[in-house]
C-alpha cells in the first residue's frame, strides 16, 4: 500500500505524480508532528498519572496551583486518562511533586520510554474507606428519622449523630473544600463544603449530615461509571494475549510472556487460539478472524508471506509466524496509542462546553448570593430560608455533568469506531464527520483493487511487444506505483533490464531516461500530446482501448509514440455499495484522478458517481478539493497514496485507505480504514451522525436538569440532598449516555 504523507508546506505538491501518470516511488519519510509554538527550544515534558483526577474539578485546581509557578509553560489534561503533562524549563520537578501534594493530588511519574498504553486504575474503596462510609450513611439516616419523629433539628441527639456523620464521611470534602479555598479555587468541594457549613449555621443539622453522605457515596458512583468509560478503549489490550509459544534455541516451543518476544523471533498459534503479535506467516495455512483489527466480518485466508495482526484469532490451521513488532509496537497496541494520545485533540463541542463551564459556575454562584442577600435586605424576608435557597443552588452549581459529558462520549464514538476497522485521530474529527457534504475519492488503489496488470500491447514502427514491455519496464523498475508494478511484473526478469540513464520524473505525466542512447518516455495522453508526437491514428487506439475502462500508458520518443501499453484494474467489490450508501446519507461523491477521461467515466458510471474529475495533476486535484469546499462547505477525501497528500491536507477530513499494519497511515490520516474495505466510510458518517446526536442529548440534560432544579430551588420546594441526587444524576445519565455508542 503507498504511503500517506502530510505535505509539510507547498513545495511538497510538485514533487508527488497522481494515478496513472505517477512513475516516482513513494517511500516518503513521515515527517515528526512540530513541537507547540508556544513552546521554547529547551522546554521539557513529563507526565503524572493522577488516580484522583476525574473532572474540571480537579482540573481547576491543578491549574490554580500550577500555572503562576516560575518555569511552567504550559498544562495539558487527559481526564479519561488520568494524564496530567507539564511542559517545563525546571531543572528539578519537586516543586512540581511537592504542589500537586500539597493540594491532595496523588501524582505519579508516567515512564516516558514505555511505549505499551497503561490501562487505567480502577476506583475502589480500602476496607476502612467502606467501613467508614458505612458509619456516615447510618448515623446520617438515624439523624433524619430522629429529627422526623421528634419533630426537632437541633436535639443534643441529633446533632450527635449528624457530627458523626460529617466525621465519617465528610471531612475528605471539607479538607478538598478547604484546599480550594487557599488556592482560591471555585469547584464543586468548595460549594459543598459552603453548603453543609451553611446548614449547621441555620441548625438543619440532618440534612447537613445526608448532604455530606450522599456526595461520598456520588463520587464514588461517578468515579466507577468513568472508569467504565475509560477501559472500554483498554479493553481493546485484552484482545491480545499475555502468553506467547515462541521457538527456542534448540527448536522446540515454550511458553513465555508476551514482553519477551522480540521483532525476529519464531511463534506458533494453535487453531482457536489469539495471535499474540504481529508477524508474517512462514509455516502453515489457516483462515484468520481479524475482525478486532480490521472490522472485517469474515475471517480471511492466511498462507505463507501472509501479515497477521495481534488479537485476531487463528480458526483452524496451526501456523508458525515470524515476529515483526513487538508487544509495545502491535498494531493493535498503536491503535489504543493514537487513541489515547488524540483524547487532548478537543472537538468544538467540548470546547464550546469548556469555555461555557468556566462563566457558568461564577455567574451561578453570584445568583446565588444574590438570592441570600436581596430579599432580607431590600424586602425585609426572613434570611434563615433565603439563605437555605442559596445553598442549595451552590450544590447544584457545579458544572461537572456538563463537562463530563462530550469527553465520555467522543472517547465511546473513537472506541467504537476502532472497534470496526476505522481508526478516528481525534474528536474534532469524529465530530465533523456528521457535516460532510461532499466526498471525494481516489481511483487508482481506492475504487478500483490498486492490483493491476497488463491486458494489452499495441505495436507501432514495427516494434516486438517484447522489445516495448522491456523498455517499459526498464524505465519502471525504480518506482512502487500499482500501475508501474504491472508494467515491470508483464516484462522480464529485473536482471535483464536495461541500463536507464539521465533519469528524470514528469510530474503528473509520467517518467524519461535514456537507454542505449535514446531518449524515452513513458506516460499518459497529456505527455505525448506535449511531445506533438500525438497523431489520429494514436488517437482512434486510444479511443479503443479506454473505452473498454484501460488505462493507456504510451512509450514514445522524441520524434514518435513505439508502443502502447493497456493496463486493467478491478473494481474493489465494496466500491458500488459504499457509494450507494454515500448517496443515499445524503453525501455528494466525487472521482478525483489523473487517468483519462473515458477510463473514469466507465468506474464513475458503474458505481454510482456522477461527478468526475478526470486526467488531475497532484495540485489539480488540491484545486478541485478547494472549489467543492466552495460549493459544499465540509469535504472528506479518500485516498491510497503520497500522490493523494495535497488533497487529504487540503480536505476537511483526510481518509485512508488500508491502514492495519501501516505505521505512516495510522500516525499521519486523520481517519484510516483498516482494511480496504470502503463501507467503512459509510460507516463512519453514520457513527459521526450518531455522535453528535449524543452530544446534543447530554449537553440538554446536563443544563436542563440545571435550570430545573434552580427553578424549584427559587421556589423552595428542591431541598439539598434533593440537589446533590440531581447533581449526580446529571453525571450517571450523560455518562451512561454516551457510553450507548460502544454498542453501535
Amino acid at each position: 500500500m503507498a504511503e500517506i504523507q502530510r505535505p509539510q508546506n507547498k513545495q511538497s505538491i510538485s514533487d508527488c505524480c497522481e494515478g496513472s501518470n505517477c512513475r516516482t516511488s513513494s517511500n516518503a519519510a513521515i515527517q515528526p508532528f512540530p513541537a507547540p509554538l508556544d513552546a521554547p527550544s529547551n522546554a521539557q515534558s513529563v507526565q503524572y498519572r493522577i488516580s484522583n483526577m476525574d473532572c474540571p474539578t480537579e482540573e481547576k485546581l491543578i491549574r490554580n496551583k500550577l500555572e503562576g509557578m516560575n518555569g511552567i509553560i504550559r498544562l495539558d489534561f487527559n481526564l479519561m486518562n488520568r494524564i496530567l503533562s507539564v511542559h517545563h524549563q525546571l531543572k528539578s520537578l519537586e516543586s512540581v511533586t511537592t504542589a500537586l501534594k500539597a493540594i491532595g493530588m496523588d501524582a505519579q511519574l508516567v515512564d516516558s520510554e514505555a511505549h505499551q498504553p497503561k490501562v487505567p486504575e480502577s476506583a475502589s474503596l480500602t476496607a476502612a474507606q467502606k467501613i467508614l462510609l458505612a458509619i456516615s450513611g447510618v448515623a446520617a439516616l438515624a439523624a433524619e428519622v430522629l429529627a422526623w419523629t421528634t419533630h426537632t433539628d437541633g436535639s443534643p441527639l441529633v446533632i450527635a449523630l449528624a457530627f458523626i456523620s460529617i466525621a465519617t464521611g465528610g471531612l475528605p470534602t471539607l479538607k478538598k473544600g478547604w484546599i480550594a479555598l487557599k488556592t482560591f479555587t471555585l469547584n464543586i468541594n468548595f460549594l459543598m463544603s459552603l453548603a453543609v457549613i451553611g446548614a449547621m449555621a441555620i441548625g438543619q443539622w440532618p440534612e447537613a449530615a445526608m448532604v455530606v453522605f450522599l456526595f461520598a457515596v456520588a463520587e464514588l458512583i461517578e468515579s466507577l461509571s468513568l472508569n467504565r468509560a475509560r477501559n472500554a478503549v483498554h479493553g481493546l489490550l485484552k484482545l491480545a494475549p499475555d502468553v506467547v509459544t515462541l521457538q527456542d534455541a534448540i527448536g522446540g516451543w515454550q511458553e513465555k510472556s508476551v514482553e519477551t518476544a522480540v521483532v525476529g523471533d519464531m511463534m506458533r498459534v494453535k487453531p482457536g487460539e489469539r495471535i499474540a503479535l504481529d508477524g508474517i506467516v512462514t509455516s502453515g495455512e489457516s483462515s484468520v478472524n481479524q475482525a478486532p483489527i480490521t472490522g472485517e466480518s469474515m475471517p480471511v485466508d492466511k498462507r505463507i508471506g501472509d501479515a497477521v495482526y495481534a488479537g485476531s484469532i487463528n480458526e483452524r490451521g496451526l501456523l508458525d509466524i515470524k515476529v515483526s513488532t513487538n508487544s509495545s509496537n502491535s498494531t493493535l497496541a498503536r491503535i489504543v496509542r493514537v487513541i489515547e494520545e488524540t483524547q487532548n485533540n478537543k472537538a468544538a463541542t467540548q470546547r464550546f462546553v469548556d469555555t461555557f463551564a468556566r462563566y457558568y459556575t461564577p455567574a451561578v454562584v453570584v445568583m446565588a448570593i444574590l438570592v441570600a442577600v436581596i430579599p432580607p435586605l431590600v424586602f425585609g424576608a426572613e434570611f434563615t430560608p433565603w439563605l437555605y435557597k442559596a445553598l442549595v443552588m451552590l450544590v447544584i452549581a457545579c458544572p461537572c455533568a456538563l463537562v463530563i459529558s462530550t469527553p465520555v462520549t467522543v472517547v465511546s464514538g473513537l472506541t467504537a469506531a476502532a472497534r470496526l476497522g476505522i481508526l478516528i485521530k481525534g474528536g474534532e474529527f469524529l465530530e465533523v464527520g456528521y457535516k460532510l457534504k461532499a466526498i471525494a475519492l481516489d481511483k487508482t488503489g481506492t475504487l478500483t483493487a490498486g492490483q493491476p496488470s497488463v491486458v494489452d500491447v499495441k505495436t507501432i514502427s514495427n516494434n516486438e511487444r517484447e522489445t516495448i514491455l522491456l523498455l517499459a519496464a526498464s524505465l519502471d523498475a525504480n518506482s512502487d506505483h500499482p500501475l508501474a508494478n504491472a508494467i515491470v511484473k508483464a516484462g522480464p526478469e529485473s536482471s535483464l533490464h536495461k541500463v536507464v540513464t539521465n533519469f528524470e520524473a514528469l510530474p503528473g505525466r509520467g517518467v524519461k531516461g535514456e537507454i542505449d542512447g535514446t531518449i524515452y518516455f513513458l506516460g499518459n495522453h497529456r505527455l505525448i500530446e506535449e511531445l506533438k508526437v500525438c497523431n489520429p491514428a494514436i488517437e482512434a487506439l486510444l479511443d479503443v482501448i479506454e473505452g473498454t475502462a484501460q488505462t493507456a500508458v504510451m512509450l514514445a520518443t522524441e520524434k514518435t509514440v513505439v508502443g502502447i501499453i493497456a493496463i486493467a484494474d478491478s473494481l474493489r467489490e465494496s466500491a458500488i455499495e459504499s457509494v450507494r450508501q454515500l448517496n443515499q446519507l445524503g453525501i455528494t461523491t466525487v472521482m478525483l484522478t489523473g487517468d483519462n477521461n473515458r477510463t473514469a467515466q466507465q468506474i464513475g458510471a458503474h458505481v454510482g458517481i456522477s461527478v468526475i474529475k478526470a486526467e488531475l495533476l497532484p495540485e489539480d486535484k488540491l484545486t478541485e478539493i478547494k472549489n467543492l469546499q466552495s460549493t459544499y462547505g465540509v469535504v472528506g477525501m479518500l485516498g491510497d497514496g503520497i500522490n493523494d497528500a495535497p488533497a487529504l491536507a487540503q480536505a476537511d477530513v483526510g481518509f485512508a485507505m488500508g491502514a492495519a499494519g501501516s505505521d505512516t497511515a495510522i500516525e499521519t490520516a486523520d481517519v484510516a480504514l483498516m482494511n480496504d474495505d470502503l463501507e467503512k466510510l459509510p460507516v463512519f458518517i453514520k457513527l459521526s451522525r450518531a455522535t453528535r446526536s449524543i452530544l446534543i442529548q447530554n449537553i440538554s440534560a446536563a443544563i436542563g436538569i440545571k435550570a430545573i432544579f434552580f427553578v424549584l430551588a427559587f421556589m423552595g420546594i428542591a431541598t439539598l440532598w434533593m440537589a446533590v441526587f440531581a447533581d449526580v444524576g446529571a453525571s450517571l445519565l450523560v455518562v451512561f449516555n454516551g457510553l450507548r455508542l460502544l454498542r453501535k
